[in-house]
C-alpha cells in the first residue's frame, strides 16, 4: 500500500519506519514548517505541572532550568518520548486528542496542587487552558512556536506522485488541510484522488478537503494510524 504522510519529518519519522517495516511504500510531503516564537521569561518553580500537546512545544522550550520531577502531561506517544528524552521523569501520557489530555489532567492533578504551565503553538484546536480554568485550575499558557505553510513542492516529487497516487493520506490539522487544498489546486492534482482514502484529525480538518473527490474520508486520533490501515 502507498501511504502519504504530511507532517514535518520529526513528527513523521517513527511512523515512516513503522509503515516501511510493515511492507508499505511511504511518501513524505510536509505541508507546514515550524518556526520558533520568543516567549516571556518565566520562573518555572512557580508551576507544579506542565502540559505539552506536541513535540514542538518541548523542542522550542528552554528546559534546562525546569525541575524534571515536575508533573508532565502529554498527548501522544511521540510527545511523551520527547519529554522523557529531555529528562522529564513524572510523565503522564494519553493517546487521542486534547479532550483525552484534559481528562488525564483532571484524574491525576488536583487544582489545589498548584499552577499549571501550558506550552503550545500559536493555533490550537481546543482552548485547553480556558477549559481547565473553568474547572477551577490555575493555568498559564505560553506560545513558543508557529506554523507556516509550505507552498512550493519539488516538481519531481509531484510527477512521481501523479504516476502512483497514494491509497491513504494522513492530514493532521486544519491549517495543513488548507495548505494541502492549495497545493492540490496549484499543481493540478484535483481529479487524481478518487482512489485515495483521506484520514483526517477531526471534522474541522476534513471539512476543508470535502470539495475534493476521495474514495472515503475517515476521522482518526494520533496513535491510531496503523489501526486504520486495516479498515481499508
Amino acid at each position: 500500500m502507498h501511504i502519504l504522510l504530511t507532517r514535518p519529518l520529526e513528527d513523521s519519522h517513527d511512523l515512516i519506519l513503522k509503515f516501511q517495516k510493515l511492507g508499505h511504500g511511504v511518501s513524505h510531503m510536509p505541508l507546514i514548517k515550524i518556526e520558533k516564537k520568543n516567549y516571556e521569561n518565566l520562573n518555572f518553580s512557580d508551576f507544579k505541572g506542565i502540559i505539552f500537546t506536541s513535540t514542538n512545544s518541548i523542542k522550542f522550550l528552554e528546559t534546562k532550568s525546569i525541575n524534571k520531577i515536575i508533573n508532565c502531561f502529554c498527548v501522544g506517544s511521540a510527545t511523551e518520548k520527547k519529554a522523557r528524552s529531555n529528562g522529564f521523569q513524572n510523565v503522564f501520557s494519553v493517546d487521542g486528542n486534547v479532550r483525552n489530555l484534559k481528562e488525564l489532567i483532571l484524574q491525576n492533578f488536583d487544582s489545589s496542587e498548584g499552577k499549571l504551565l501550558y506550552v503550545s503553538g500559536e493555533i490550537i484546536s481546543v482552548n485547553l487552558d480556558q477549559e481547565l480554568i473553568s474547572e477551577g485550575y490555575s493555568v498559564k499558557r505560553i506560545i513558543n512556536y508557529a506554523t507556516k505553510p509550505i507552498e512550493k513542492i519539488n516538481e519531481t516529487f509531484i510527477e512521481k506522485l501523479k504516476l502512483k497516487m497514494p491509497e491513504i493520506v494522513f492530514v493532521y490539522s486544519q491549517n495543513s488541510a488548507i495548505n494541502f487544498l492549495n497545493i492540490i489546486k496549484n499543481y493540478q492534482l484535483v481529479d487524481l484522488w478518487m482512489d485515495t482514502n483521506l484520514m483526517c484529525l477531526g471534522e474541522k480538518t476534513s471539512s476543508v478537503l470535502n470539495e475534493i473527490k476521495w474514495k472515503k474520508i475517515f476521522l482518526f486520533n494520533p496513535g491510531e494510524e496503523e489501526f486504520f490501515l486495516y479498515k481499508i
